[in-house]
């Protein structure tokens, strides 16, 4: 008993930097509707600037001044971070506003290394609170004691804040309805600007306050991210009570899960939050959205038409060019292209249900992962000819579509894609952990096309002909009667099922064809490369195809193609240099700012203003 008691105390002082941390980021979510992929970059900062005070200001009294000056300084960073990049952005399309935290992230990173270096940093401990007492026989550290103690009183603080002064009444109000807010003559900018001064500077107060425990490296923001989004979700969005509860829930059943099941760890909390989904929508003490809050992609662009003569002829000289690359390019570059043809393959089956459907998924390398894993098995524990697990790999990839599209699309906004990012990370899981079978972190390698594929040029024209194929079925279906009834049921699904669409059986089919061409890229990349790891399965696959879709342009069909070819370019370049994340978040920011149409939403604009661009009637 005394040892189930000091696992719970754990569990409860690991649960204060997580609620402090989630609470900010349900704050933000509550009233700016933001899902801020960059709270744990504020986390991370909050070590590392929490850590450079505690060296120059020694003692208790400098300890806790440093943990509390350390939540002020990235409250400051955050407003920095809301005015410059959010607040262009707060009237655009969810995904847009993801793409642009997730540009913050790279940029913090590679701030983060130059200022601090690579090496991780040890906290100091916390003075006066060194050493262990014993309760019930057991030891628990003095420290965590104090973590449980603090916490009620900072949920406390928060409470009286948003219950008795006005400016909590006025951010309560925003959350409930911010048209209201604004009609009363509320500015609400600064409003905005408040909120997410005071949600970063939580994010940082954790930061700083976990240091004893657990100190300072450059990894701490994804390791957090995770977790901080789990309990926001299970607890509802925009609930402190709600995150407290699900941060106590998680942290708990986490030091519980390695004590009895250590193999649970890697996605205990996401099958919690699956289960807590799947019983309430909406979370444990959520509610629901008003239609059409979350999820869309922006206003639709009607009709959309079918290329122009012109486009298609430039179209087939491009493909001509491409096909003549083995020819005059040394294979270097062979390589390079098939990787961007795979690449391609993959970013327009998830443009496929973001741009057509709305349906913003976090989970979509699970199938790109999956159709690359089912050829691999079979052809090293089957002896499966190339051929044969080729045409499998996109079965296995649909069939898993078909099931976690089943248990998502009676959700939507922010919750389908976490939900989509759980069910994911359950298959990265069992890929990981399963070593006998799926190799676990050394993956399954020598898996090589057939002797008449050996060949790179062979290949390559290989992967030419199913890619674009797949690129070309993909957009045949957006102008078919099947793409028009999904464009309808992410318009207006209300108005839809007026006039006989199914929309969830739409949605439904779209998915499980998405999850296939994924599953077909995945062939593809598997035979490329040889092998597979379960890297190919990670959250960072799906956020890579996220973010190309938005490069490209969501409200255009080839968007997803574009992003993708220019995002492998130019990573292959700049990944050459020592601070490239730097860059590219900055390239993400600008292109989020300057061209939200995306590449070529911002060409079409651009041919439009040419005067060989315009209509007779202009």
């Amino acid at each position: 008993m005394g040892l189930i008691f000091a696992q719970l105390l754990t569990g409860l002082a690991n649960a204060a930097a997580l609620f402090l941390v989630a609470s900010g980021l349900s704050l933000i979510f509550g009233v700016t509707r933001i899902v801020n992929f960059s709270h744990g970059s504020f986390y991370m900062l909050g070590a590392f600037i929490g850590y450079s005070l505690m060296q120059v200001l020694p003692g208790a009294i400098g300890f806790w001044s440093s943990v509390l000056l350390a939540g002020v300084a990235v409250g400051i960073i955050g407003v920095i971070v809301e005015i410059l990049v959010l607040r262009p952005v707060y009237k655009a399309p969810e995904l847009f506003q993801l793409v642009a935290t997730f540009g913050v992230i790279l940029v913090i990173q590679d701030l983060a290394l130059l200022i601090w270096g690579a090496e991780d940093v040890l906290g100091p401990r916390a003075p006066g609170l060194k050493g262990i007492v014993r309760i019930m026989g057991e030891p628990v550290p003095k420290f965590d004691l104090a973590l449980i103690a603090i916490t009620p009183f900072v949920l406390f603080a928060l409470w009286y804040l948003l219950t008795k002064t006005r400016v909590g009444i006025l951010v309560r109000a925003a959350t409930q309805d911010r048209e209201m807010v604004g009609a009363l003559g509320v500015n609400q900018a600064w409003l905005f600007t408040g909120v997410f001064f005071l949600g970063a500077a939580l994010a940082g107060l954790g930061g700083a306050i976990q240091l004893p425990k657990g100190g300072a490296d450059l990894l701490m923001d994804f390791t957090i991210l995770a977790s901080i989004f789990v309990v926001v979700v299970i607890g509802g969005m925009g609930s402190l009570p709600g995150a407290y509860i699900a941060a106590v829930l998680i942290s708990v059943l986490n030091v519980f899960g390695v004590s009895y099941l250590p193999q649970s760890t890697l996605v205990l909390m996401f099958v919690v939050m699956a289960v807590v989904l799947t019983i309430r929508p909406y979370g444990l003490l959520g509610r629901e959205e008003k239609a059409g809050e979350h999820g869309q992609v922006g206003e639709p662009e009607l009709p959309i038409k079918p290329a122009s003569l012109t486009i298609r002829l430039l179209v087939l000289a491009l493909i001509a060019l491409l096909a003549c690359l083995p020819f005059v390019a040394p294979s270097f570059f062979t390589i390079l292209a098939t990787d961007v043809i795979v690449f391609c393959l993959f970013a327009a089956s998830l443009h496929f249900i973001l741009g057509l459907g709305g349906l913003v998924s976090f989970g979509h390398a699970a199938f790109f992962g999956t159709g690359a894993y089912v050829a691999a098995l079979l052809v090293t524990y089957v002896g499966t000819p190339m051929e044969l697990a080729f045409l499998l790999a996109p079965v296995g990839a649909f069939l898993l579509a078909i099931i976690i599209g089943w248990l998502c699309l009676r959700l939507s906004g922010v919750y389908f894609a976490m939900l989509t990012l759980a069910l994911a990370q359950l298959v990265w899981s069992l890929v990981f952990q399963w070593d006998d079978f799926t190799g676990g972190d050394d993956g399954l390698v020598d898996i090589w096309p057939s002797a008449w594929l050996r060949d790179t040029t062979s290949y390559f024209y290989f992967t030419m002909v199913i890619g674009i194929g797949g690129i070309l079925f993909l957009r045949h279906l957006a102008h078919s009667p099947f793409g028009y009834a999904l464009r309808a049921s992410r318009d207006s699904a209300r108005q839809a099922e007026a006039t006989g669409i199914h929309t969830k059986r739409i949605q439904w089919v779209s998915f499980a064809i998405a999850g296939a061409l994924a599953g077909v890229a995945g062939a593809l990349f598997v035979f490329s490369k040889g092998s597979v790891f379960p890297v190919e399965l990670e959250i960072a696959k799906s956020f890579d195809g996220l973010i190309v879709v938005f490069l490209g342009g969501v409200k255009t069909l080839s968007g997803g193609v574009v992003g993708a070819a220019a995002l492998t370019l130019v990573q292959d370049y700049i990944t050459r240099f020592e601070y490239w994340r730097l860059a590219l978040g900055l390239l993400i920011i600008l292109v989020v700012i300057i061209a939200p149409n995306g590449i070529v939403g911002s060409l079409r604009k651009l041919a439009h203003w040419l005067p060989f661009g315009r209509s007779k009637s202009t």
